[in-house]
């Protein structure tokens, strides 16, 4: 998440040539959902493909990521599901307290948009201890927009799996899975949603915040390029479109 607290909005630089048309992923509805665990071994997870490797949230093909994020999608009538796999030689977390400012850990984020017209959107963090930070902005943050952590997703289930030993440095990980069900009516005491249909799109990106031991700031490895060290700038994220 590319902000600061204290002034509500980070400086967003121009865009990077490297930026292409922004990314897209079907999500398949799923009869038998996965059980949220954090392992990704349901079979409802077979039926859903992973998403291109994570790059740099410029889209600077020379600032490859030193660790690979990927991430896929599914839904039912009730949920959208989202599993992602974060390779990492050293799994740590210190925050434990629900709405914490998670990217201050390594993390990962979720950002939706589920009425692509609107100026508002929803986001989603959370790192390696399961906590987890929810919130809402009324528009971008260079639009003068305002985060609302009040916004709770009731409902929501998440789990994480280490593939390795939690916060024990002196062996090696392989990182950390995790995966999150997120009712389809958890909007509503913000933003009224219809339910999806077939073929309906939302807009959507995936954040990673990684800090790198020995670098003073933190890493930004994203799905959807955003041209700019800046995830809120909807226009360029991708297109979530769901398929029955």
């Amino acid at each position: 998440m590319i902000f600061f607290m204290a002034c509500a909005a980070t400086t967003a630089l121009p865009l990077a040539s490297q930026v292409t048309t922004p990314l897209s992923y079907v999500c398949h509805h799923v009869a038998a959902p996965p059980v949220i665990d954090g392992k990704l071994d349901d079979a409802a997870w077979r039926q859903a493909p992973w998403t291109t490797d994570f790059v740099d949230i410029t889209g600077d093909p020379e600032l490859r990521p030193l660790y690979r994020t990927r991430m896929k999608m599914l839904w039912d009538d009730h949920r959208l599901y989202i599993a992602a796999e974060l390779q990492e030689p050293d799994v740590h977390g210190t925050l434990t307290a629900h709405d914490s400012v998670i990217f201050h850990d390594n993390d990962f984020e979720l950002f939706l948009k589920p009425v692509p017209a609107a100026k508002d959107y929803f986001e989603y963090e959370i790192n390696a201890l399961n906590t987890t930070w929810d919130l809402y902005l009324n528009r971008p943050y260079l639009e003068g927009g305002k985060a609302d952590s009040a916004w709770e997703a009731t409902g929501i289930k998440t789990a994480v799996a280490v593939q390795g030993t939690l916060n024990k440095s002196d062996d090696k990980d392989k990182g950390w899975t995790l995966e999150i069900a997120l009712p389809l009516d958890a909007f509503a005491t913000r933003q009224q949603v219809t339910v999806p249909t077939d073929g309906t799109q939302w807009r959507v990106n995936f954040s990673r915040v990684e800090w790198l031991q020995g670098h003073p700031r933190e890493e930004n490895w994203v799905w959807s390029p955003q041209g700019a060290v800046n995830m809120h700038i909807p226009d360029r994220w991708g297109t979530l479109t769901f398929r029955r």
